[in-house]
């Protein structure tokens, strides 16, 4: 088997880094005795200038401009490459006021209407601006909503965070595998808690577990750390979890007020999974399969810090605008798109797959890490879970289930 044989068959991570620098040679040669015309690539970096949470546990830290990191470790990537082309990339950092508009935000950092956009915004904020740069290409690198892969897409939108759904999918999946089939959903008192309860329960649907019981936790927190707060735990929680015979508490806190306590607390000596315990995610600083270690390190060089999933949508983001930008030798926002979505577009993401894009829906395909605090326990799609054309497509919303027009 020679060297193109092995890359085709293993897919491998250093297969597409070499797939890279061939691309950089051939096209160097190809411009060798011509002056290489110089390409400008203005990526706009928008997220809120809020501050972040205090963290639950004191052993996680603070972190400022969450994101914004993992986006100036994939400029770093595309002007390795870009020196050689004549690709000049230039990342424009644009810090939105708290209570301030997006789009008066974004008129302030530039005179002209960006045409490339990198989304560190919720779902609302992303949608304003969508639809008031409609020739724009907006990635979003944060928001997991549903609805902005389905009946609220846009067409000009790509989002590289996995959805909700997805993530529940590949927790979903693992759980159907070790016939952890009994479950109760515990779901906070927050809109994004009752959204990811949502996604949880169609996916309990989807793979066949069953729900014994069902509470919600309206309980609201005082300080954030206290001195006597694991004795109120110790009392409240086993109280609280009177739940019949089950296999796994699965429970839906995305602003992590409730979920961290209910490990090793509740009246049954039961797993807790979901937005704490038994996690699912895009990425984890326990990740190191495939390559990771390298980015992790890398990461950490620049940063000073471990990455994080808003680091690596970012990353992701940056290094997909770099691979059609290198390939189309264009910054036109519909030139990249157009090659984004082509069967030609393969990105190297450190998780084992070469990662493409949804045609119906703008999503990212991509494994599901499920992991504890401290180590990677599974990646998911897990195996017998088929599909006709990819088994990523097993998690989230296929095709045949979507409900978005604008890319069909």
């Amino acid at each position: 088997m020679n060297f193109i044989q092995y890359c085709t068959a293993s897919k491998h991570n250093f297969c597409a880094y070499v797939k890279q620098v061939f691309v950089v040679v051939l096209v160097f040669s190809a411009t060798a005795g011509n002056a290489i015309a110089e390409l400008e690539a203005d990526i706009f970096y928008l997220l809120r200038d809020i501050e972040p949470p205090l963290p639950l546990s004191l052993i996680d830290k603070r972190i400022e401009k969450d994101g914004f990191a993992g986006a100036q470790l994939g400029l770093n990537d595309n002007q390795t490459t870009g020196s050689f082309l004549g690709h000049k990339y230039e990342l424009v950092e644009v810090l939105i006021p708290a209570q301030g508009d997006v789009v008066e935000s974004v008129q302030a950092a530039g005179l002209n209407p960006p045409k490339i956009i990198v989304a560190n915004l919720n779902a609302i904020d992303l949608l304003t601006v969508a639809d008031a740069y409609p020739d724009a290409l907006v990635l979003n690198v944060y928001a997991r909503d549903d609805h902005l892969r389905q009946q609220e897409c846009r067409a000009n939108v790509l989002h590289l965070p996995p959805s909700r759904a997805m993530l529940a999918d590949g927790l979903a999946q693992y759980l159907a595998w070790k016939r952890w089939n009994k479950v109760v959903v515990v779901t906070g008192r927050h809109p994004e808690d009752a959204l990811y309860a949502e996604a949880l329960e169609r996916s309990i649907k989807r793979f066949g577990l069953k729900v014994i019981d069902r509470n919600n936790w309206t309980s609201v927190p005082g300080a954030r750390r206290t001195d006597s707060g694991h004795h109120t735990a110790q009392q409240e929680i086993p109280a609280f979890t009177q739940f019949k015979e089950h296999d796994v508490l699965l429970v839906a806190d995305e602003v992590d007020e409730f979920g961290e306590y209910l490990s090793y607390r509740s009246r049954l000596p039961r797993p807790v999974a979901g937005t704490q315990g038994l996690m699912p995610t895009s990425w984890h600083r326990s990740h190191e399969q495939w390559g990771a270690t390298q980015i992790q390190r890398r990461f950490e060089k620049i940063a000073n810090r471990i990455m994080t999933e808003k680091d690596y949508s970012s990353w992701l983001a940056m290094r997909a605008l770099g691979e059609a930008i290198t390939n189309t030798n264009s910054a036109d926002p519909v030139a990249l798109k157009e090659f984004i979505l082509s069967g030609k577009f393969k990105l190297a993401g450190f998780k084992g797959k070469a990662l493409s894009f949804r045609t119906y829906n703008g999503q990212l395909r991509q494994p599901i890490l499920v992991v504890s605090p401290r180590m990677l326990i599974t990646v998911s799609p897990q195996q017998g879970f088929l599909h006709q054309l990819t088994e990523l497509d097993t998690l989230g919303f296929d095709e045949p289930e979507s409900t978005c027009k604008v890319f069909k």
